[in-house]
This record gives structure tokens, C-alpha cells and sequence, in this order.
């Protein structure tokens, strides 16, 4: 059994690659009315897409844009592997961690 591969260890054709099927297989499950598959799929594929980003480009203590969030801001508080932690603006003030694909 092939154990499957961390998209850290994934090379940038490969990821590009794994996008792609995720995304189809998201479109699948969504014209099918699987919810909840349809959101894994998303979710990895926005994993994924994290890993063909720098984090070097995103710098703390500077607002950004939600992906996919209209008028919702996120605060990067400090940076861990293709996590930003911080808060969001007019949230809860609870710390959370967004892959760095959802930042704008």
C-alpha cells in the first residue's frame, strides 16, 4: 500500500497536479449534492494551493483580506509553515490559523 504523500514533500508540478484533481473531484461531488465532500476536496485543494505560496511574503502585524470572505480582514500575528495565526478583524478576538492561500 503506497502511503500517500505530504504536499510539503509534493514538488510544484506535482501539487499543480493535485489542485486540479481536487477541484474536479470537488465539482463532482458538488453536482452530485455531496456537501461534505465537496468541502474536503475544497479545503485540501486550498491546503495544496498554501504550499506553492512564500510565506516570506506574507509579513505580521499587516492586515489581509479573506479569501472567499467578503469585508473580513485577518491580522497575522506571527507565521508557522504556510500558517498565518492571528485574529480576525470584527471577530471574536479568538487567535486561529489560516493557510496562507486564503490571504489577499
Amino acid at each position: 500500500m503506497e502511503r500517500e504523500r505530504r504536499y510539503s514533500e509534493m514538488t510544484e508540478t506535482e501539487l499543480k497536479q493535485e489542485i486540479a484533481q481536487l477541484k474536479e473531484k470537488a465539482r463532482k461531488a458538488e453536482q452530485l449534492g455531496i456537501v461534505n465532500e465537496f468541502a474536503v476536496m475544497e479545503r485540501k485543494a486550498v491546503m495544496a494551493q498554501a504550499y506553492l505560496l512564500d510565506p516570506a511574503d506574507f509579513v505580521p502585524g499587516e492586515i489581509y483580506a479573506v479569501e472567499g470572505a467578503p469585508g473580513t480582514y485577518f491580522k497575522i500575528d506571527y507565521l508557522k509553515g504556510v500558517f498565518a495565526w492571528g485574529y480576525r478583524l470584527n471577530g471574536s478576538g479568538k487567535e486561529e490559523a489560516l493557510p496562507i492561500s486564503l490571504l489577499k
